[in-house]
């Protein structure tokens, strides 16, 4: 069985904790290339009737650098992203809901590496 909270425990480790991260929610992604885009927006007031929504964690460039999946209260997926500094992805870590983790590279030009 998946232990969600060492799992939530260990991806929070992995985002930023500074004041430039932002945090955002959103109702969905679009496009299958990494990193994902995170779609219609939601304000705090709406996770209250929602039972799956997407967080998102946003740096002061307004970068992606990760997002959680949560499912009826259950982080379901969890993405963190790093970028070079001409701003391509550099690198993807994507933790499943089974505690599988993929761990990809990628160059300067966003190409697998």
């Amino acid at each position: 069985m998946c232990d969600h909270r060492a799992l939530y425990n260990h991806i929070q480790s992995m985002v930023m904790s500074t004041a430039e991260t932002i945090t955002r929610y959103f109702v969905t992604y679009s496009g299958v290339k990494l990193p994902f885009k995170l779609v219609n927006e939601l304000g705090d007031s709406e996770l209250d009737n929602r039972n799956t929504f997407f967080r998102g964690y946003f740096d002061a460039e307004g970068r992606l650098t990760g997002f959680d999946k949560m499912v009826y209260g259950e982080l379901e997926l969890a993405h963190r992203y790093t970028y070079h500094a001409n701003g391509a992805l550099q690198h993807a870590e994507i933790t499943d809901a089974d505690d599988e983790l993929t761990v990809l590279d990628f160059d300067e030009t966003g190409q697998p590496a």
